[in-house]
């Protein structure tokens, strides 16, 4: 949707652009059966970083709640991080309804109904679409100069991608989280700013509640909340082995709900605006964004591209970024008369200057995470976490962990000696990293050059995290 609006407000509305959704015209944009599942937060700044570029400006009933920014808690909630800033809670139900008022108005027509299973080529380009339309049953076909996949983390349209080009098709199982959320009403249990605050979105990093994730309390008002967590399925057999337990990711947000004493007799929401998506579980990528975001004739944008934070799983910011500076880039390709890979190519240049520079750091420092033991975070939390560091995970930048040097022979034990080394290594690596993506290159000629030293850097930075 925002893509669409972008193409068409630097178009000044001159392009021919349509909309292609498997849904019909009350549920647009519905990711699952199950609804938008999504834990609806978004920071203030991506939203105005639309707002200013293209002029697409969001407020009630679609912007739920402000809130002042995120709170992370340690295992045992006695060292928190504020990060993120301000930023708003979204009704999801509602935000897509807003997007295709907006769109009209900026001339962009709409599909409903219609899966797609394909593309089409011609002459080693991407040319268009090609599905069903699901309410006449027949086969739909349309092309087109460009075409925008924003179908989502394991979309056939990537995956199924058959011309020669740099894009990666399969995500490693690994690089993905299962989540689930419910949208909940509760009446106010015992106050306690470490289990539930209206003013800010909390997580709680635990091994045991949340392996390899995090479990979020995210308020929509003052009795009403987004609770879910994520976990990596590696970890959650790990976890599942070291307790006896074979617990799923529903039985883990259920206990999750039930172990908050602030949130007393939650029932799913009864807002009709809620009325198509109060619980449900989904897949969320948590690596950096694909290598390469262009083919011929093909562009990918937001969860088909793997933008999501590889930290905390956002997606929504990233995705409004890189959809914002998508419009501008098409535009200028499709008026230059070149949708090759190299008219295309600029999209990966900006996106990565205003956003995925940080990716694959955080990529590293997520895994390092996800390694560690309840007593390690709670420890690193505590003693590792100078106010620099903390304002660097504010901006979604990589801390430097420059305090851990400092410490030398203070830090006690093995373990925290062990955990010392992976952060001052993930800070090292993230140096190297961004640095190697502000030299991505101009022209997709040096793009295997570039990709081979990307994949050595972090080969060598899993196989020392590993070990």
């Amino acid at each position: 949707m925002i893509a669409a609006q972008s193409a068409s407000y630097y178009s000044k509305q001159r392009l021919s652009i349509l909309i292609i959704d498997r849904n019909p015209e009350p549920t647009i944009g519905k990711k699952t059966i199950n609804g938008w599942v999504c834990g609806d937060a978004v920071g203030k700044n991506t939203v105005d970083y639309m707002t200013e570029r293209i002029k697409i400006a969001w407020g009630n009933p679609e912007i739920e709640h402000p809130v002042k920014g995120v709170m992370a808690f340690s295992p045992d909630r006695e060292t928190s991080i504020p990060f993120d800033g301000d930023g708003y809670m979204l009704n999801r139900q509602q935000l897509p309804q807003r997007q295709l008022r907006d769109a009209k108005k900026a001339g962009v027509n709409i599909q409903y109904s219609v899966a797609l299973r394909g593309l089409i080529y011609e002459n080693g380009t991407v040319v268009g679409v090609e599905g069903t339309n699901l309410v006449t049953n027949e086969p739909f076909k349309k092309t087109a100069k460009v075409v925008v996949d924003a179908t989502g983390v394991t979309s056939m349209l990537r995956n199924g991608l058959s011309i020669k080009s740099k894009i990666e098709r399969k995500i490693d199982r690994d690089d993905l989280e299962s989540t689930g959320r419910h949208i909940m009403k509760f009446e106010q249990g015992i106050p306690d700013k470490t289990d539930f605050d209206p003013d800010y979105c909390i997580i709680h990093l635990d091994q045991d509640i949340a392996p390899g994730g995090y479990g979020w309390v995210f308020p929509k008002g003052k009795n009403k909340v987004n609770i879910g967590l994520g976990v990596q399925q590696k970890e959650l057999i790990k976890r599942n082995q070291r307790l006896g337990a074979h617990d799923d990711v529903t039985k883990l947000i259920n206990d999750y709900v039930k172990m908050n004493k602030a949130i007393k007799n939650p029932k799913l929401s009864d807002d009709p605006m809620d009325s198509n998506n109060v619980t449900g579980n989904w897949q969320v990528s948590v690596r950096r964004q694909n290598d390469c975001l262009v083919a011929n004739g093909y562009m990918l944008v937001g969860d088909s591209a793997w933008m999501p934070k590889p930290l905390d799983a956002g997606g929504i910011g990233p995705a409004i970024v890189a959809a914002t500076i998508l419009g501008k880039n098409i535009v200028n390709a499709i008026e230059a008369n070149d949708v090759s890979e190299t008219g295309l190519w600029q999209y990966n240049i900006d996106f990565i200057n205003d956003y995925g520079y940080k990716t694959a750091g955080l990529e590293i420092f997520r895994r390092l995470l996800q390694t560690l033991t309840n007593d390690q975070i709670n420890y690193g939390m505590k003693h590792f976490l100078s106010k620099l560091d903390v304002e660097a995970i504010s901006k979604g930048e990589h801390p430097d962990f420059g305090t851990v040097g400092k410490l030398g022979m203070m830090i006690r034990g093995a373990l925290n000696k062990k955990l010392a080394d992976g952060l001052r290594f993930t800070a090292q690596q993230n140096k190297v990293l961004t640095e190697h993506y502000y030299n991505f290159p101009k022209k997709p000629e040096g793009f295997d050059a570039w990709q081979k030293t990307l994949h050595h850097i972090l080969d060598e930075s899993y196989s020392k995290i590993e070990v």
